[in-house]
């Protein structure tokens, strides 16, 4: 079988800045060695659309605020309306919303930045804006024997109505 080399078509294992359809693969609550609590968006960019990059991760924190404990409710809101999820809607707890936006469609815009934290400097993918996907029926394959579903909290925290964002 011959092969020809194109290294235009070397990613290195970065995605390029740009705007991509994902699927949310899972959201969990985590914290960071030194207590900084925040909730963790898995996506996938989807490979039932055609894109660069299908298959890859993207992952999105969004922080519990140090003053009052909460959650961002303006971008735990917006992430929601990207999912479609419904406006409105009341959870019994933090877990029922973060399982609420397993396996929804969403389209990200990236930008790869450079942060220094501790005097380090750090490459990171973040996501720069959040809408609804133009392919609302999701037909993404994961990968074999994986399906999206909510894992446990990495926290040990207990979550009571005051937590929650709405």
């Amino acid at each position: 079988m011959a092969f020809t080399l194109d290294f235009s078509q070397a990613s290195n294992g970065t995605i390029k800045d740009g705007t991509y359809e994902a699927v949310i693969f899972n959201v969990l609550e985590d914290a960071t060695p030194g207590g900084a609590e925040f909730m963790n968006f898995d996506l996938v960019i989807r490979n039932d659309v055609e894109q660069k990059y299908q298959n890859a991760h993207i992952f999105q924190r969004v922080w519990r605020a140090k003053d009052t404990g909460k959650y961002n409710a303006g971008m735990i809101n917006t992430i929601a309306q990207a999912a479609n999820l419904a406006d409105g809607k009341s959870y019994q707890s933090l877990k029922d919303l973060m399982s609420d936006f397993i396996n929804h469609p969403v389209k990200v815009t990236v930008k790869n930045e450079k942060n220094e934290y501790k005097g380090k400097t750090y490459d990171d993918l973040n996501v720069k804006r959040w809408s609804k996907s133009d392919y609302p029926n999701v037909q993404h394959q994961f990968k074999s024997g994986v399906t999206p579903q909510p894992a446990a909290s990495n926290t040990d925290t207990t979550v009571e109505d005051d937590d929650l964002p709405f």
